[in-house]
């Protein structure tokens, strides 16, 4: 897989540099873009981002050491006597020591935090998987656009060419005096009108190619030779089952529930800070120059319980800010689970109606074809005239470019059903 993502750059770099066309299958398109595309670098980074907070959160477990550098020099006897209840004496020293802290207890408050971040870093985990769909899914759209531009140039390139036919044909016999001008000034108009459509096909065809371009993550477009996907067959699909799947398997509804849970525990930590907080302290250290009150050494340790009084309603409103929060969330995962099951049955139609689309065009196609050996025939014959032959092959090309839309836009459609699906990931 390495040797072949590496054979495929360099025929990218190769592409580029030399206009060679660049071989592209509909999986190393996905491949391309899975490496290469932005959207997925930044998702993947907001969710190494939220894993730090995990590691933010738990450091409160851990003991906080400071380490102390203090110099201080004041006239004998001096005493602070305003902005302070502490000791106000202050004795002249130079002193090094160490300082830890360690948090023992405070009601499960730190677990919570730490629950809480841990379920939003997998939540973000589940919106780069789904950004991971989104950018495969728009691969696909655009390969399947991009195969029916490049049918629609080989359809266009075969009408030049029967209609060429037609313009040579109708000269012949124009020369042979068995068939007016008029005749001749009608096939003309037809060939133009059919590099018409040939030159919109190639700028089409051309676009669809920078937009895959784009959609695979590459800096500039380059010429691209595309490799026919095999059109997948039209079965009968269950509503029940895919939308089960959606509602087990899509990273947008795993990411929102996990999200409702993310703030249900910052809530339930919200509601510890009722209770008291119970913290160790210790400090220690050398004071090589000080005054005689001083002793060259110190060493202090206490417990220090914290217990929440008056704060004008602070944790209070921050109990509920997160308990409102929760329930939002909660909320809103009940929005993208309808939504979801929207988007399923929605998918599911157009897959239908297009599987239906495919079926038709195809009758047509056979039916205009009929038509045009008719017509031709006729008018072989002299029992019917250029126009009526014109307007033959006008319907044989419309149904033909028809039937090439229902094709590509049939896979498009499973490809999105594919998506609704939770099948993507």
């Amino acid at each position: 897989m390495i040797s072949r993502n590496l054979l495929l750059l360099v025929s990218i770099t190769t592409a580029a540099w030399t206009q060679v066309p660049l071989q592209l299958t509909l999986r190393e398109a996905e491949a391309l873009a899975l490496k290469n595309h932005p959207a997925i670098d930044a998702a993947e980074l907001n969710a190494l981002a939220s894993r730090e907070r995990i590691a933010q959160f738990e450091s409160v477990r851990h003991p906080f050491v400071t380490a102390n550098v203090t110099g201080a020099a004041a006239p004998e006897q001096s005493r602070l006597a305003a902005g302070g209840l502490n000791n106000p004496l202050v004795l002249s020293r130079f002193s090094t020591g160490v300082s830890v802290s360690q948090l023992l207890f405070d009601f499960g408050r730190t677990s919570q935090l730490v629950e809480g971040s841990r379920l939003a870093s997998l939540a973000e985990s589940e919106k780069t998987k789904a950004t991971r769909a989104d950018v495969i899914l728009n691969v696909q759209r655009i390969y399947y656009t991009a195969l029916g531009t490049k049918t629609l140039v080989e359809i266009a390139k075969q009408t030049i060419a029967a209609r060429q036919l037609l313009v040579d044909q109708v000269s012949a016999l124009v020369q042979a005096q068995m068939k007016s001008g008029l005749d001749l000034s009608i096939a003309n108009t037809n060939l133009a009108e059919a590099r018409l459509l040939l030159s919109a096909a190639e700028n089409g065809r051309l676009s669809a190619h920078a937009q895959l371009a784009e959609a695979v993550g590459m800096s500039r477009a380059v010429p691209i030779e595309l490799a026919e996907e095999p059109m997948p067959n039209v079965e009968p699909l269950s509503a029940t089952e895919l939308n089960e799947r959606a509602l087990r398997d899509r990273p947008e509804i795993g990411a929102a529930r996990l999200e409702a849970e993310s703030l249900s525990s910052v809530a339930e930590a919200e509601r510890a800070l009722r209770f008291p907080s119970v913290t160790a302290s210790v400090g220690a250290g050398l004071i090589p120059a000080r005054v005689k009150e001083l002793s060259s050494e110190y060493v202090a340790g206490g417990l220090n319980v914290s217990i929440p009084f008056l704060n004008g309603g602070l944790f209070k409103a921050r109990r509920r800010e997160a308990e409102f929060r929760a329930q939002s969330a909660q909320r809103r995962t009940r929005l993208v689970e309808n939504a979801v099951s929207r988007e399923v049955s929605v998918a599911l139609l157009d897959v239908a109606t297009a599987a239906e689309r495919v079926t038709l065009t195809q009758q047509f196609i056979e039916q205009a074809s009929q038509a045009v050996e008719l017509a031709q025939a006729r008018y072989d014959l002299g029992l019917s005239s250029i126009i009526e032959l014109s307007q033959a092959q006008l319907v044989k090309t419309s149904a033909e470019i028809q039937h090439s839309n229902a094709r590509y836009d049939y896979q498009i459609r499973r490809a999105i059903l594919n998506h609704r699906a939770g099948a993507i990931r």
